[in-house]
């Protein structure tokens, strides 16, 4: 007989189950292990667990209990569990995942094969209206000419400046921008593009091209190609490094650079490269916007002629260009105004204001302080040296430090270029011996010139009437003047109206 309490602790621990019976008023126990244990369920512990997932059936044929072939079986205290394979929804899960990403790849990049294939094809089409095939044939024809000029891609041009970043500008005007560009085998480059475009003149402009690959001079900025797959041409020059002449001509703090004999030495390298274009290279050419924006400067202080935008080529048959006049505002001669030829002798003029700059530090238009008159500094240099008043408009930076007979040869030599009647002007390899002579020379004759001194008889004054704006487009002798753009040596790659 099992007391009530002992059997209470009984079945706690034997994991029991007790029924009481009675039988003639006398109690009794009967006990038996729990669902999922076995043993005596009358001992301490005497009751054990079962491990389900190891029975068998009692024929052997197989677990007794099982799950379904896909789940497992884990024991746990008195019963079991099945738990499921995840393998399967994971891999769908994965699988689908999957084909959203493919999906969603497929779409980009079939998106991206469409973006591609349109700017492709604006590409060539933008190459072929500007003239691509026809530089190809010309490049082609031209033996040993494939390393002179390059057809640059686009996306060389966008890498090597950022993607005409604002950073890398250069220089703005009214026409264009000028952005530094770095290529991919290192070399520094100044890319032009232009505001605008004659597509009426492009195979010009292609012709011009390739005549301005092969000029080869130390003095001549180096034309290193084009790109044709943008909506505006790019023009790839080599990079110049110190600003053009005119910022440092009237720059007031750069007085100490800007000496006597830079200057001379400019003036030299200048008449040089011009020289060269007009008599030596492979075909005349004549610059037609020959002003100090339009010098540049390089480590040295050496002058690079540059911006070939409007300059023409010329046969050997040929003298000069009958066109629509262009030019700068205080560079350009009087009987180019009245006749629209442009010839050899209208560069000439064009550097005797450079002369001019040079002597005086003065801008090619100025105001007079006294009258407060608009006036072009060839006039007003050609009007001082009438009535003997050179010295006087002297640049006072120059005039304590320089070789005066060295400057009253230049300024003589400045006044016979300025000569209203270009038949009287000297042509430019007559320009450039005589300053290389005035260079090297310790003492210089100052030659008075006659007909310089008859220039100004029946010699029509330009009034200029215009102060903020420089560049000009006006068709000769019976048109207005337009100004176009500022002073910068940004120029337009192709001139509405100068070809």
């Amino acid at each position: 007989m099992v007391t009530d309490a002992a059997w209470q602790v009984h079945r706690r621990l034997t994991l029991n189950r007790c029924d009481s019976i009675t039988n003639s008023g006398t109690y009794y126990a009967s006990c038996g292990c729990t669902r999922g244990y076995r043993g005596n369920p009358y001992l301490f512990n005497g009751c054990e667990d079962i491990n389900e997932c190891l029975e068998r059936n009692p024929d052997g044929s197989g677990r007794r209990w099982h799950c379904r072939d896909s789940d497992t079986c884990v024991n746990v205290p008195g019963d079991f569990r099945c738990v499921g394979d995840k393998t399967g929804a994971i891999l769908i899960g994965v699988g689908a995942g999957f084909g959203i990403l493919v999906l969603v790849g497929g779409i980009l990049l079939l998106r991206k094969f469409l973006k591609n294939k349109r700017m492709s094809t604006r590409k060539r089409s933008f190459f072929k209206r500007n003239g691509g095939l026809l530089l190809q044939q010309q490049l082609n024809t031209k033996e040993g000419n494939v390393e002179k000029t390059r057809i640059f891609t686009s996306r060389e041009l966008e890498k090597a400046t950022e993607t005409f970043s604002d950073n890398r500008i250069l220089g703005q005007g009214g026409q264009g921008t000028v952005y530094k560009g770095m290529l991919v085998d290192g070399r520094t480059v100044a890319v032009k593009k232009s505001k605008l475009v004659d597509e009426d003149k492009l195979e010009e402009f292609i012709n011009e091209v390739v005549i301005l690959s092969q000029v080869n001079h130390r003095h001549v900025v180096k034309l290193l190609g084009c790109c044709l797959e943008t909506e505006v041409p790019l023009l790839v020059y080599e990079f110049i490094p110190n600003g053009n002449l005119f910022q440092h001509i009237h720059d007031e703090c750069d007085d100490y650079t800007m000496i006597w004999g830079v200057r001379l030495r400019i003036a030299v390298d200048i008449a040089g490269a011009l020289s060269y274009l007009h008599s030596a290279a492979c075909s005349p050419i004549y610059h037609r916007d020959v002003k100090s924006t339009n010098i540049l400067l390089d480590e040295k202080y050496r002058a690079k002629v540059s911006d070939f935008g409007t300059s023409r080529s010329v046969t050997v048959d040929h003298t000069h260009w009958t066109t629509v006049i262009s030019g700068t505002v205080g560079y350009v001669d009087s009987e180019y105004y009245g006749s629209s030829q442009y010839t050899d002798k209208s560069d000439v003029y064009s550097f005797g204001v450079i002369l001019v700059e040079l002597i005086t530090g003065e801008k090619p238009v100025i105001t007079l302080p006294d009258s407060q008159e608009i006036r072009g500094l060839a006039d007003h240099f050609r009007a001082a040296m009438k009535e003997n008043n050179f010295f006087d408009i002297m640049d006072a930076r120059i005039r304590d430090a320089c070789k005066p007979e060295q400057v009253m040869a230049v300024a003589n030599l400045a006044r016979r270029c300025l000569n209203s009647k270009g038949k009287k002007r000297p042509y430019m390899r007559e320009v450039y011996t005589e300053l290389e002579k005035i260079c090297s020379s310790q003492e210089v004759k100052i030659e008075n010139d006659d007909d310089a001194n008859e220039e100004e008889e029946g010699m029509d004054m330009i009034d200029i009437g215009i102060a903020d704006s420089w560049t000009i487009g006006v068709t000769a002798p019976a048109s207005s003047i337009a100004a176009s753009s500022s002073l910068s040596d940004v120029e337009p790659l192709f001139p509405r109206p100068t070809w």
